[in-house]
């Protein structure tokens, strides 16, 4: 079941210890350039340099205390094992990640400096969920999933309950699109303390599943997506995440790589802010004038970036 706005508020208290209430930036600049008025919703300061502390911490700190000594597993390419991996650390619980070969090694490297055990996959051979579920099993470990599930969407969707509360008078919220975790949380608290607020995805074109899915009213797979986003790779969005997010979106607009790029180095050089592609997806969709006019939350959802690929930009 979908989790309720009482569920997100409850999730706020529990994840406080641990994640942080991230800034909200504004940038006349910026405002100029897009032609909107922007709340920049920082996530990239968050800890971790993800949102997905916010679901990780929810969900292991909604695990019976009883199944706490048997570990966790998640599978992820990057973020959200790293935020499990900082979770875990925090409980004392022992977490096991599943990762693709391809993940970013800035990625790699923060998740195993939290004391996590790595098993490295190939993206386009193996399948991810098959593994972590072969490992709990085996194991007994807690499989954590990195978004379709009410304990995640719930963390997650704290993030627009902490900007919503600090700027009230949005008409629109701007979240990138991957699995769909963090906007199915956004969303239902979006929708639920301003019921006119335009909520839009945004995507890169080719990892377009979430767009394909609201045209066709279903759920639609695409083969592994090529994009510098990899944070944005799922190819389908989860049961959970789809309902919500067919419910609750009236928008989702497409970003070229290019765009994204694009994006990334204005946030970095105007801004002075670090913004990894798939985070800046959002700001990509505002400077290449694909979002409404008006008072616009964007939600810039995570900073990790290897410095290799920064400096190809």
């Amino acid at each position: 079941m979908a989790p309720t706005f009482q569920d997100i508020q409850a999730a706020s208290e529990r994840i406080r210890p641990i994640a942080k209430r991230t800034p909200v930036l504004r940038s006349r600049s910026f405002d100029q350039a897009s032609g909107l008025t922007a709340f920049f919703k920082c996530e990239n300061f968050q800890t971790g340099g993800a949102f997905k502390i916010r679901g990780a911490a929810n969900f292991l700190r909604s695990i019976p205390k009883a199944d706490l000594p048997r570990g966790v597993v998640a599978f992820s390419s990057g973020n959200h094992a790293q935020a499990v991996a900082i979770a875990a650390r925090d409980l004392g619980v022992k977490a096991t990640l599943v990762m693709p070969a391809d993940a970013p090694k800035l990625k790699l490297e923060a998740t195993r400096a939290q004391g996590a055990e790595i098993v490295i996959y190939d993206r386009f051979t193996e399948d991810r969920a098959v593994i972590g579920a072969r490992i709990s099993a085996e194991t007994g470990a807690t499989l954590v999933p990195p978004f379709d599930h009410p304990w995640i969407v719930a963390g997650q969707g704290t993030t627009a309950l902490e900007l919503l509360e600090e700027v009230q008078d949005l008409d629109a919220i701007v979240v990138p699109i991957g699995g769909g975790g963090l906007m199915s949380g956004c969303s239902i608290v979006a929708k639920h303390l301003r019921p006119g607020i335009k909520v839009i995805g945004v995507e890169p074109a080719a990892a377009n599943d979430a767009a394909l899915s609201l045209a066709a009213g279903k759920r639609i797979e695409i083969a592994p997506p090529d994009t510098i986003a990899d944070g944005l790779r799922v190819p389908q969005l989860g049961e959970l995440t789809f309902s919500i997010i067919q419910k609750n979106v009236d928008q989702i607009a497409l970003v070229t790589d290019d765009e994204i790029r694009n994006a990334v180095k204005w946030l970095l050089l105007r801004m002075k802010i670090l913004v990894e592609p798939s985070g800046a997806a959002t700001a990509a969709a505002a400077l290449s004038g694909k979002l409404p006019p008006g008072r616009v939350g964007i939600i810039l959802s995570g900073g990790n970036v290897d410095f290799e690929v920064l400096a190809g930009f």
